[in-house]
């Protein structure tokens, strides 16, 4: 599970941190830097597949020149923060703490590499890029490399607790096929590729989850495609197909008692809904809310989830009065199976009827008055945000400005309000 990431000098961020827990929500104005932590998550994401870095941020592009994965948004020129030499990554997983600083090589073209890499397991460090000892200068790395070395240092006797590897890549993917590197340590780096690579963004789209798909297509596209096939997968397993009906039958007014999936002449699956009544409505007829809504079931309540979910406007096209059902609905799953949910939202009706436990990890981002970096604070360690919440609502104080109207009477006046 992640617990944090910090973003300094990543996009419009100096020196900020989020903290994460089970379900993370975070407000703000347009163009705030939400969207950016989005992208900080999608760099972390990268490296957990493995990818270089020029492919984290440009883009990589399989057989027949289909896309595998969308580069960082805004290129190479914008994801480090102006006038500065390179950006800063770290991220908490469980008691792990992965950092990166990556740059850009003037003298490789303006390559994108690795300036300092480290993984540590509370206050022991794992591995660092980092020499600390003078007998390291004789292995100094060649051009375009990387030194990692480990916990006890390197001394004459100790002289296989090192491996290099390239720079245009991050090291901790690199490693495990290095023959020196040592066996201990590959739980720790296996444990925590496999986070930062459990990781789905899904911004879901009613028109892609309408249209019919191919037998065997059992894993829900970013934009939900594949919604049919992968719903009738589900749907095998008569428990969970019966806590689908039962959920869609508290969201929406009909009356929904199972799903049927027929096929068209090209044996594509169809996806319908069968009412109490026997009335048949199809994908084509479901509103968009609907259909966003089952969406997100199949991921939170099929099998084999991932660990991570990131959704943008989680609440979009869910009627106010029906956010409760959403907001439920992660809560119990993100307590009851491990996951973790991260959204962004602008609605106050959502805010209003979060738990506890959400509330806590609930921030808000913000861009002060004729600043350019955006913050990061989180809303229960604004001044009487506890107080007011309980007594006005918290999307009363979304809605009436008031978390902008205390950061911009807050910041730079008082660094001690609210710890």
């Amino acid at each position: 599970m992640i617990t944090s990431i910090r973003l300094a000098n990543f996009k419009n961020f100096a020196d900020e941190t989020l903290r994460v827990g089970p379900f993370t929500v975070m407000v703000g104005a347009n163009a705030s830097g939400k969207s950016n932590i989005r992208d900080a998550f999608r760099f972390l994401h990268g490296i957990g597949r493995g990818y270089t870095l020029a492919e984290i941020v440009g883009g990589k592009y399989g057989a027949g020149g289909q896309i595998e994965w969308a580069g960082i948004r805004g290129g190479v020129d914008e994801i480090i923060r102006f006038n500065q030499p390179s950006l800063l990554l770290q991220v908490g997983v469980e008691d792990f703490t992965y950092t990166i600083r990556v740059g850009r090589d003037e003298d490789r073209d303006g390559a994108f590499q690795v300036k300092e890499e480290s993984l540590k397991l509370s206050a022991t460090r794992i591995y660092s890029t980092q020499p600390e000892r003078g007998n390291l200068q004789s292995l100094r790395p060649g051009d375009g490399e990387l030194l990692l070395h480990w916990d006890r240092g390197i001394t004459p006797r100790e002289i296989n607790t090192y491996v290099k590897v390239r720079a245009d890549q991050p090291g901790i993917t690199q490693f495990q096929r290095k023959e020196r590197a040592p066996d201990k340590h590959r739980p720790s780096t296996d444990r925590v590729i496999q986070v930062l690579g459990n990781m789905r963004f899904l911004d879901l789209n009613p028109q892609r989850m309408r249209e019919p798909a191919f037998p065997g297509q059992t894993v829900l596209g970013d934009r939900g495609e594949y919604l049919p096939t992968v719903l009738q997968a589900i749907c095998e397993d008569s428990q969970r197909k019966e806590t689908l009906v039962e959920w869609m039958r508290e969201l929406t007014p009909m009356d929904v008692r199972d799903f049927e999936f027929p096929t068209d002449p090209s044996g594509r699956v169809h996806l319908v809904f069968l009412e109490a009544n026997d009335r048949r409505v199809s994908a084509y007829a479901a509103s968009d809310g609907t259909l966003r809504f089952l969406a997100m079931l199949t991921v939170l309540l099929g099998p084999d989830p991932d660990g991570l979910y990131f959704f943008e406007e989680i609440d979009n096209g869910i009627h106010p009065a029906r956010q409760w059902l959403l907001l439920e609905l992660i809560e119990k799953q993100t307590a009851k199976r491990g996951i973790q949910v991260v959204t962004t939202t602008h609605s106050p009706d959502l805010l209003t009827m979060m738990n506890d436990e959400t509330f806590k990890n609930t921030s808000v981002v913000s861009r002060l008055e004729d600043a350019d970096d955006a913050i990061i604070r989180p809303v229960a360690k604004l001044p009487r945000a506890g107080e007011l919440r309980k007594s006005q609502g918290l999307g009363n104080l979304l809605s009436g400005g008031w978390m902008e109207d205390v950061l911009a009477f807050t910041e730079g006046y008082d660094e001690e309000v609210g710890s």
